[in-house]
């Protein structure tokens, strides 16, 4: 399995430029605290977002979950901005990131079985989130939660899998991953 993820991350890495690396799911150190920022709801869209605590899931679900797979492929790509304070530049990384992200996610569908699918941030698959409107996921087959809500710290994560969290100054990175 660990040989047909590094092909299939290598093409990844030629067509959409990401960064890669993979790891045994038994490695990440899965950190539920980490959903009590969630809580603080800076984004906002605690409880108001299907791929976001806490309609997500339960965080020892969620984990549970994690760890039914075998292997993690954690990839990023890297944005360079004008300079830290260039928010516009930071959300344009993030979009093209996520439009990135449902490309390799399609991919990774047809690839393997059942793969687990997370991003960066909270799901933007549908212009506005039907949890907003008390109403059922709109398209379940693609939304999309984000590594923390699983309670995976990115920076710990990246450590492990030899990518670098921070890519030097004027820049954002962005990280998903592929569980199988």
């Amino acid at each position: 399995m660990r040989n047909e993820l590094t092909s299939f991350a290598q093409s990844l890495a030629a067509d959409f430029s990401v960064n890669f690396g993979i790891l045994p799911v038994e490695q990440i150190p899965f950190c539920p605290e980490l959903r009590q920022a969630c809580a603080k709801n800076v984004c906002g869209n605690y409880g108001k977002n299907w791929m976001c605590p806490p309609l997500v899931g339960e965080i020892d679900a969620l984990i549970a979950r994690a760890k039914q797979r075998e292997y993690a492929l954690v990839y990023n790509k890297v944005f360079p901005l004008e300079d830290s304070f260039d928010f516009e530049g930071m959300m344009a990384g993030q979009q093209q990131f996520k439009q990135d992200a449902r490309g390799i996610a399609s991919r990774a569908r047809a690839a393997f079985p059942a793969p687990l699918l997370l991003g960066a941030g909270g799901c933007e698959y549908c212009q506005e989130c039907a949890a907003r409107r008390g109403e059922p996921c709109a398209s379940p087959a693609n939304a999309m939660p984000s590594l923390e809500s699983y309670g995976i710290q990115v920076s710990t994560l990246a450590s492990l899998c030899g990518l670098r969290y921070v890519n030097g100054q004027n820049t954002v990175t962005y990280f998903g991953g592929i569980l199988v």
